[in-house]
């Protein structure tokens, strides 16, 4: 089941980091899908980020209504067509129109992805298991970078676009099989029958995906009755978004927003960026690489640690890391020490993605899990508009590398103070075991990862 999730979420990073890469060629050839000024390139780079938007907030309304089995398979479908149809466009409006179309699959795929592995991992292992999925993100940031580099003069940027439509004729099979619909997810909603039978199936061990069931007045009314596994007594939107969660809510969206300002302002600009600050075209390339390799290590390395000393503690160093690399980063004359700042900014920007994506699954209980999450990405799709525009007249205005590393160190700043903010969430998951000499840590479990 991670699996499943890890690689559909890595053609996210894969979508997420091709248009970076084959941007300088779609700029300086205008007979691809015409000419293209830096501001069009930045729109059209943010264009992919609202359809993220619409369908991550999407999923949330539908993930916690439907399941997240059903909405997570059309999303995998709707993203590689979307991926398919953009490598056959000849204009810059198609162009355009495709990548907010397959932006609405990726939407869908982030949201819904969490919440699958945030209710399937092992307690004491969500942080970590997160990382696992969500560092999909970076490594196919690394993947792209590579195809690119070794591919595009062979296949051109429309042959790499077709590898991103490939998950439709092997991960769609496989996820029909292998995934199953979320047991806390059929409890949550009172089909408790259903979950033991699937729990049966997959072997998964009952006291810890059979929560305790919703009363039966619960279910009939349709909205479940507060509780310590939900605080709220609601679901949902109107869940994440209650007096109880609000605060949280807010300050996660905005770590997210900014955090994704500069993941993709930097995976759509840095080449360019670095060519502007005296790169050459090959080491400007490389850049890509190893900021999405270092996110891929650290985001993995700080998930263990954050399953420790919680996601709170550790994403507040990595974005002070971001905004330290990011701010020394123009000033580094050497081509190759600029590797470093770049690898330490790729930590502590698309390695904090990746833990906030995990502090936010274990934050919100099951019945706004799904909800949770597809803020936390939608909302923060929002920083995935505005970092390719923002960057992109930056440039085209005639600011240096110096003010486009210092906005996004800046914002890295702001992603501090927004984490040191977080409270503790209220939301306290139990399991039902019929074993005499189960702890007390499986029957009462504060939810993991925000202390």
């Amino acid at each position: 089941m991670l699996a499943i999730v890890a690689i559909t979420i890595l053609f996210d990073g894969y979508d997420l980091v091709i248009y970076g890469a084959v941007l300088p060629n779609l700029l300086a050839d205008p007979s691809q899908i015409g000419q293209l000024s830096p501001g069009v390139a930045g729109t059209l780079g943010s264009w992919a980020m609202i359809g993220v938007t619409i369908g991550a907030l999407s999923a949330g309304a539908i993930g916690d209504r439907l399941g997240r089995r059903r909405v997570f398979l059309t999303a995998i479908a709707w993203f590689s067509i979307g991926m398919g149809l953009t490598a056959l466009t000849t204009s810059v409006f198609a162009f355009g129109a495709l990548r907010f179309f397959t932006g609405l699959g990726v939407g869908i795929i982030v949201a819904t992805g969490g919440a699958i592995v945030a209710e399937f991992a092992p307690a004491g292992r969500r942080n970590f298991f997160n990382a696992i999925a969500y560092s999909g993100v970076p490594a196919g940031g690394v993947m792209a970078s590579l195809l690119a580099l070794a591919l595009e003069d062979a296949i051109g940027w429309r042959g790499l676009f077709l590898i991103g439509a490939t998950p439709i004729l092997f991960l769609l099979p496989a996820a029909w099989f292998l995934l199953p619909e979320s047991p806390k997810w059929l409890v949550a909603t009172g089909q408790s029958m259903r979950a033991q039978e699937l729990c049966t199936k997959f072997g998964l061990p009952e006291s810890q995906f059979l929560t305790k069931p919703v009363s039966r007045d619960a279910i009939e009314s349709g909205t479940p009755a507060v509780s310590a596994e939900n605080p709220t007594g609601k679901s949902g939107f109107a869940a994440i978004f209650s007096r109880v969660y609000l605060p949280g809510t807010l300050l996660i969206g905005t770590m997210s927003f900014v955090g994704l300002l500069s993941t993709y302002g930097l995976n759509t600009w840095l080449p360019v960026i670095m060519e502007n600050n005296g790169a050459s075209s090959a080491h400007s390339m490389y850049t890509l690489l190893f900021l999405n390799g270092g996110a891929v290590v650290g985001g993995l390395l700080a998930s263990k640690v954050a399953d420790r000393v919680g996601a709170k503690a550790v994403i507040t160093v990595t974005f002070t890391l971001a905004a330290i690399s990011l701010m020394i980063l123009p000033f580094t004359n050497n081509v190759f020490l600029t590797y470093i700042p770049i690898v330490i900014a790729g930590v502590g920007v698309l390695g904090t993605q990746v833990l906030t994506y995990g502090l936010t699954s274990n934050y919100f209980d099951t019945s706004a899990r799904a909800a949770g999450v597809a803020w936390c990405a939608g909302f923060g799709r929002l920083g995935g508009i505005v970092g390719p525009v923002a960057t992109g007249l930056m440039i085209g205005a005639g600011f240096g590398p110096t003010w486009a590393f210092g906005m996004f160190a800046g914002v890295a700043i702001i992603g501090v103070i927004c984490t040191v903010a977080i409270p503790k969430s209220p939301a306290v998951e139990k399991t039902v075991t019929t074993e005499p000499a189960a702890s007390a840590d499986s029957r009462a479990r504060v939810t993991e990862g925000v202390s």
